[in-house]
């Protein structure tokens, strides 16, 4: 990968759904060079995916960033059960204040109730601590 693909990259996560022949335009290259850098980082993993940015409360859901602390010798197999849950919208390995960090979306609260008290099931998790997403702001 390059500065080109980097960038690529940086717009397309502004903007999943800009065209390709306006990044073509933006970057002086063809449409076509444009599909094969995409098609690379998609194949590469370096793009995991697109989404759209929710304002939850909107469709009448609830939403949290949950931090997990894991024994470390759990963590794969504490990841791997967490990535089968629907309400997870993303997931993140980091090195902050809890190693595990996973964004939630429920219909209800007491189904974010419930899918917390799953996650503290799990063998590994030592402590798992939400945090309610009132307004979403970008």
């Amino acid at each position: 990968m390059d500065e080109t693909d980097l960038r690529i990259a940086l717009e397309l996560m502004k903007n999943g759904r800009i065209k390709k022949s306006k990044l073509a335009k933006i970057f002086g290259v063809t449409e076509t060079a444009i599909r094969k850098r995409i098609e690379k980082l998609e194949k590469s993993e370096a793009i995991l995916g697109y989404k759209a940015v929710l304002n939850f409360k909107k469709f009448g859901l609830f939403s949290s960033l949950t931090g997990i602390d894991v024994d470390p010798e759990r963590l794969w197999s504490v990841v791997e059960k967490i990535k089968e849950f629907k309400n997870v919208v993303s997931l993140f390995l980091t090195s902050g204040d809890h190693v595990i960090m996973v964004e939630v979306v429920c219909d209800s609260m007491k189904e974010m109730i419930a899918f917390h008290e799953q996650i503290e099931k799990i063998e590994g998790v030592k402590r798992v601590c939400p945090a309610l997403i009132v307004e979403v702001v970008k």
